[in-house]
């Protein structure tokens, strides 16, 4: 690496006085032109030496951008790229001055919802239920949202309540057995992966 380099006229860009000039390689004893350029250090990432190309690849392959610092403040280095240099904070702090963070809002949609399954209007979250859904959910006695656990449990409950051996072979029983039987087919098709 240069380390008695020669001041380059247009380092910076061209000026009134040396627009005519071409730029010569910034290696010591390189008359070669400067058509690349190279940053001085990480301090001064916007101030360039200018080089050939053969010295421009030997610069750049022996330069290191974190010489001279320790783990720590590589590792502070990095992180603070992955922000793009920006300030951040963590999510669910104080939110920084100037941030309204009073809560006030109207959630529409229930995106952020509330815990409860139920949008701003207190209706049920999600998609509406089709006809036979509406329908078989009914037949269960059950309201979305739900789980499979859930379905299933109540399942069990109404085939115990309904099964026709355990009411006499009745045929109103046996009915509502088969209802149930069908109500629970389309209702844990909705909750089937895709």
């Amino acid at each position: 690496m240069p380390t008695n380099a020669k001041p380059n006229p247009r380092a910076l860009g061209p000026t009134l006085e040396n627009d005519g000039l071409a730029r010569t390689c910034d290696w010591p004893g390189c008359d070669g032109g400067g058509e690349y350029r190279a940053p001085r250090s990480r301090r001064e990432m916007n101030s360039y030496f200018w080089f050939c190309m053969n010295h421009v690849r030997k610069y750049n392959k022996e330069w290191n951008y974190y010489a001279g610092m320790n783990e720590s403040e590589v590792e502070a280095d990095v992180r603070r790229d992955t922000v793009w240099r920006r300030p951040s904070w963590p999510f669910g702090s104080i939110l920084p001055k100037g941030v309204a963070g009073n809560g006030n809002f109207k959630d529409d949609f229930g995106i952020f919802g509330d815990g409860n399954g139920h949008a701003a209007d207190g209706e049920p979250k999600g998609t509406p239920a089709t006809p036979p859904e509406t329908r078989a959910l009914g037949i269960l006695g059950l309201r979305p949202p739900m789980t499979a656990n859930e379905v299933k449990a109540r399942y069990k409950e109404l085939v115990k309540r309904h099964h026709p051996d355990a009411n006499g072979g009745d045929k109103t029983c046996e009915e509502r057995f088969k209802e149930i039987n069908r109500a629970y087919q389309v209702v844990m098709e909705i909750l089937a992966p895709f």
